[in-house]
């Protein structure tokens, strides 16, 4: 098995939006976006910019034939700002030139003249004042209020964690292109075909059927482009329709970094209960989301963040709080994990704090507290096939926790310039898009009389495999060789209304339609075989490496003899087919449901080493064991798992995405926003399967693209271990990440100001609370 684009990609060989060839008279766009965070649009000049060399046009928001609005999920998001400037990037105009540099050129020569008012930047200033973008809700289990009485130790702090740039190598874009009577195609870099689809039908006012989106493939998406490509998709398509040419739109990555959203950042104020021996008895949480200025996908990560506070573990008392808190910085979206990242390191922040406490090692309350089969969630469903203790003995078994620990105690003891340190970090993530309504998909199977095929589906390839999963699982369905399977360009004529590429659902879905489809089309071609053979039986029939066998032995029919004789006979071979995910639904007014297929679960160890004099830190071991069920194809999967791990440890330790009190992004470029490289990995990265099968998933194969991420929460716990080794008595904040600089400035505090990190708040002074007190 390998991934099939791999050929094309070492080659130079795989088309992108811009890739394509030009069409004849192709124009270009730029976007003029706010100067400030918040303010009022007074007036606009334009006469300089539309001068400029090779200036063709500028649009704003009067230039609109439909409705100017492109919100996803509640209606609050303009195209372009019609008086109201919510952030540094808010889109006000379109120039479009002859070339993109005319384009840029023209866009500095654009004046606005802007009342300036003060921007809000944190969630919590907006959460005191109330500026919400839909009513904060709660998951509650147990009886929290009653379980404290109970409790011989209860904890109680804050946990707060940055945003993460998505850096997608390939920068939004879109091209949009006329083509007969008043019809677009619109070519995008985006995850969610029928949204760009929908969104520009809806600003240009015509019906979705004159609007044909193709998609190729994504040079990264990592979720922000489930939601937020379709804005520059819409601004390409609107300029195109007016000036009846094919319009290009590309953004700088300057521009992207600027104008796009992030990972939701999140503050948290945690309460842990506990008895002496480890065992949690209550968990109360508050999460405030930094959604930024609009609404975006924001209240469906709020919903995942809830869904995930407990993790993997079992807690009888929970009560967790969210809001969704309105701010002035570019709207937040999609990322991988989607919301459940950011309410684990809550919950491990306060199980850290209280094993610091209890003077116990972390792993101790992790391991007594892991979920069990048959346990609830806090939202009401039940864990089935709970791989959560067989993962973390699994790992302990092949990587013995305990010896990781005694060497890092040993090392310790032996040098005072550097520490060890080590940390667990167990997962579990729920399978499905939490809108029961988007687990839908379908394929479209031709086979041509050579024998071979074509498959179309809603799933779109961005790097994660899921093209090669689907020729993978289409080849298995069929009976034939990978090499006749073609995976189609996704479609919107091909596919309608198909649900984005998100959620780690995607081969779930577009897989489970794919063999649905196949299923048909060899039921129809094992019936003419067994008509033509004289047999009754076709359920003995079975088409296997491309031969028909009955009853286990041979026949004289293979392949390309059963698709001739069909073709000759009139049958069709063509196949459509449309999978639900059974078994799933929520109901949000007792916010009580079964909302997952399945659970992924998975342990991950971590080893470090921090250099105490200078703050910087090696990641020396990650090993972990995966709940992978069946795997479709071991190499995409394996790439997943690593790819996953390295942005998980990224955004806990050297993505620190940083914004000044005014709004601006300050870590605008890769000069000032420092990713993972190839030396930041250990070279000691294990990874074990655990292969079981999986009755929800194509052939028994689990979800991989998002469980991966959260096992890097652990690289921050691992470096906190090893700080404590230097220092176990001051009370370090939990803030992530854990940067270089950070990790010095904790650890020679006593020689800095007490009011160094100015831009966190005062934490609370209660930590612990003991029995009786």
């Amino acid at each position: 098995m390998k991934h099939y684009d791999a050929e094309l990609h070492t080659r130079g060989e795989s088309l992108y939006v811009d890739d394509v060839a030009e069409p004849a008279g192709m124009l270009h766009a730029a976007v003029y976006g706010s100067p400030v965070a918040h303010g009022t649009l007074n007036t606009l000049h334009l006469d300089e910019a539309k001068n400029a060399p090779g200036v063709v046009d500028i649009f704003t928001a009067d230039d609109i034939p439909g409705d100017n609005q492109v919100g996803p999920v509640l209606k609050d998001e303009p195209l372009f700002s019609e008086g109201a400037l919510d952030y540094q990037g808010h889109p006000i105009a379109l120039v479009v030139a002859e070339t993109q540099e005319d384009a840029m050129y023209a866009r500095r020569l654009i004046d606005a003249d802007i009342t300036e008012k003060k921007p809000v930047v944190t969630a919590r200033e907006a959460h005191e004042r109330g500026d919400f973008h839909d009513t904060p809700r709660t998951f509650a289990m147990g009886d929290v209020a009653d379980a404290w009485h109970g409790c011989d130790v209860i904890v109680q702090g804050r946990a707060d964690c940055a945003g993460q740039e998505h850096l997608y190598i390939e920068t939004q874009r879109a091209r949009a292109v006329p083509t007969e009577g008043d019809r677009l195609r619109v070519y995008s870099s985006t995850q969610s075909p029928y949204a760009v689809q929908e969104a520009t039908a809806h600003i240009l006012g015509v019906a979705e059927h004159k609007i044909e989106v193709d998609v190729i493939r994504l040079g990264g998406g990592f979720g922000g482009k489930e939601d937020q490509a379709t804005h520059w998709a819409c601004m390409a398509a609107l300029a195109s329709e007016l000036l009846d040419a094919p319009v290009q739109l590309v953004l700088h990555r300057l521009d992207d970094m600027k104008m796009t959203g992030k990972r939701h950042p999140y503050s948290a104020d945690y309460k842990l209960g506990l008895k002496a021996d480890g065992t949690i008895l209550a968990y109360n949480v508050k999460h405030y989301q930094n959604a930024g200025a609009k609404a975006d996908l924001s209240l469906a990560v709020l919903e995942r963040t809830l869904f995930h506070s407990t993790n993997a573990y079992y807690i009888p008392n929970v009560r967790a709080y969210a809001a969704s808190c309105r701010t002035n910085l570019p709207p937040n979206t999609a990322f991988r994990g989607f919301g459940g990242p950011q309410g684990m390191f809550a919950l491990e922040s306060a199980i850290t704090d209280a094993a610091e406490v209890l003077g116990i090692p972390r792993e101790q309350i992790q391991r007594k507290n892991l979920l069990q089969e048959g346990q609830s969630f806090p939202y009401g469903q039940t864990a089935e096939r709970c791989r959560a203790p067989l993962t973390w003995e699994t790992a302990d078994e092949k990587y013995d926790l305990e010896k990781l620990r005694a060497k890092a105690d040993q090392f310790n003891a032996e040098h005072q310039d550097k520490k060890k340190g080590v940390a667990a970090m167990p997962v579990c993530f729920g399978i499905s898009f939490t809108g029961t309504f988007l687990n839908q998909a379908s394929a479209l199977l031709h086979v041509y009389t050579d024998g071979s095929v074509s498959l179309s589906t809603g799933g779109v390839e961005m790097g994660q495999g899921v093209n090669s999963k689907l020729i993978n699982i289409a080849a298995q369905a069929l009976g034939v060789s990978v090499d006749r399977i073609k995976v189609e360009t996704t479609n919107t004529t091909r596919i309608a209304n198909m649900s984005p590429s998100a959620a780690s659902a995607t081969t779930d879905l577009n897989g489970g339609a794919t063999i649905l489809a196949a299923d048909e089309l060899t039921d129809r071609l094992k019936e003419m075989v067994a008509r033509e053979m004289g047999i009754q039986d076709d359920e003995n029939l079975e088409i296997r490496d491309e031969k028909v066998f009955y009853r286990g032995e041979e026949t004289e029919w293979h392949w390309e003899k059963v698709i001739n004789h069909a073709y000759m006979s009139r049958i069709s071979l063509s196949a459509q087919a449309f999978y639900a995910t059974p078994n799933i639904w929520f109901d949000t007014d007792r916010e009580k449901g079964r909302p997952f297929a399945y659970h992924v679960y998975g342990t991950a160890f971590f080893e470090v080493t921090v250099d105490v004099l200078r703050g910087k830190y090696q990641f020396d071991a990650v090993r972990l064991a995966h709940d992978l069920g069946r795997t479709v194809n071991e190499l995409v999967d394996i790439g997943q798992i690593e790819g996953g791990l390295a942005q998980g440890m990224g955004w806990m330790t050297m993505e620190e995405l940083a914004f000044g009190d005014d709004g601006e992004l300050l870590s605008s470029a890769l000069s000032t926003y420092k990713t993972p490289d190839g030396y930041f990995m250990p070279d000691d990265l294990d990874v074990t399967w655990i292969e079981d099968e999986n009755p929800e998933g194509p052939y028994g194969s689990k979800a991989v693209g998002e469980p991966p991420l959260m096992y890097g929460i652990g690289a921050y716990f691992a470096i906190r271990d090893a700080m404590r080794a230097v220092d176990a008595n001051t009370d370090w904040d939990f803030h992530a990440p854990m940067t270089p600089e950070k990790v010095l400035m904790d650890l020679h505090h006593h020689r800095l100001s007490p009011n160094w990190r100015k831009n966190l708040e005062e934490q609370p002074t209660t930590r612990v609370e003991l029995a009786g007190e």
